[in-house]
């Protein structure tokens, strides 16, 4: 059977790599920050909405919300950054991230689990597990759907719109 699944990986943090499986992404597209309409009384890693084809987009700070230091808007070096539209039955969710590495066949039956004491424990409720690179580094596999499904966002229910 095969075991091999299309993800596409990015930069967590400074030194950190994670993956998200391509069967959730719906589409990554680059956003302006300035773009980005600020909603008030919103988690800190909801930086606001975003008009995505005519709808509302909620995007989240990818590592505010996995505990690691949140973009800040004030800096010009970070603009542009990138869009990782999530789906899951008829939500969206945009993930942004800093920067786009690749897209890559990882084989799913080399995914190991995470102990608590490897990650942020903010990590922790959205890990599939992790990979080892050829480089003996940990790459984070996230699970789409629990992001997408997360308790922060039932809290601010209004955050989805159905697509």
């Amino acid at each position: 059977m095969e075991t091999k699944e299309k993800f596409l990986s990015f930069n967590l943090g400074v030194r950190d790599t994670a993956v998200i499986s391509l069967q959730h992404i719906t589409e990554v597209l680059q956003v302006s920050l300035p773009e980005i309409c600020g909603v008030p009384q919103m988690p800190s890693s909801v930086l606001g909405i975003y008009n995505w084809r005519g709808e509302m987009l909620w995007l989240v700070d990818l590592e505010a919300m996995l505990g690691y230091p949140p973009i800040s808007p004030g800096s010009n070096l970070l603009s542009i950054m990138m869009a990782i539209v999530l789906e899951n039955k008829g939500k969206y969710l945009g993930l942004l991230v800093r920067q786009l590495i690749d897209i890559e066949w990882l084989d799913t039956k080399q995914i190991k689990s995470a102990t608590p004491e490897l990650v942020y424990p903010k990590i922790s409720p959205f890990l599939r597990g992790y990979f080892i690179n050829d480089s003996e580094d940990m790459i984070f596999n996230l699970d789409a759907i629990k992001i997408v499904e997360a308790p922060i966002w039932e809290m601010n229910n209004r955050i989805f719109v159905n697509g």
